[in-house]
C-alpha cells in the first residue's frame, strides 16, 4: 500500500470521525450541559473550524485519490466531490445566513418557537443537519469502498 493510499484512508477517517464526533457527541453534550443560548453560542464558534476541517480533509483526500486511482476511484471521487459541495454550501451559504439570523434573535430560550426568525433559523438548521448526515453517509460509503 502506498503512502498516498494510507494518507487518503486517514483523511477520510478524520473527516467522517470528526463529523460523527461533532454531530453525535459534542453538540448533544453541549446542549445537555448548558442552556440553549450558551450551547448555541459555543457551537456557533466551533462551526467555521468544523467546516474548514471537512474542506481540508476532502480536498486533500481527492488529491490523494487522483494519484492512487484504486479499484473504486471514480465512485469515490464522485462521493468526495458531493461531500465537498455539501460542506461548501454549509460553510459559505447556510452557516453565514443562520449566524446572521441568530444575531437578530435576542434569546432562543425566551423567543417563541413560532417567531418568524426562529422559523427561518429552523429551516436553515434543518438543511445543515441534513447536509451533515449526508456527509457522514458519504464518508461511510467511502469507507465501505475501501
Amino acid at each position: 500500500m502506498s503512502y498516498l493510499s494510507i494518507i487518503y484512508r486517514l483523511l477520510i477517517a478524520f473527516w467522517v470521525g470528526g463529523a460523527a464526533l461533532f454531530t453525535f457527541i459534542l453538540t448533544p453534550t453541549l446542549f445537555k450541559s448548558f442552556d440553549r443560548d450558551m450551547a448555541g453560542n459555543i457551537v456557533g464558534i466551533l462551526f467555521p473550524g468544523y467546516f474548514k476541517w471537512g474542506l481540508i480533509c476532502g480536498i486533500l483526500a481527492i488529491g490523494c485519490l487522483l494519484f492512487v486511482r484504486g479499484k473504486h476511484w471514480m465512485a469515490s471521487s464522485l462521493i468526495i466531490v458531493a461531500m465537498l459541495v455539501v460542506t461548501s454550501l454549509q460553510a459559505f451559504v447556510i452557516e453565514p445566513k443562520a449566524a446572521a439570523i441568530k444575531k437578530e434573535i435576542p434569546s432562543f430560550v425566551s423567543t417563541p418557537k413560532d417567531h418568524p426568525l426562529r422559523q427561518q433559523f429552523k429551516k436553515l438548521h434543518g438543511l445543515s443537519a441534513a447536509g451533515n448526515l449526508g456527509v457522514i453517509g458519504g464518508g461511510i460509503a467511502l469507507i465501505i469502498l475501501l
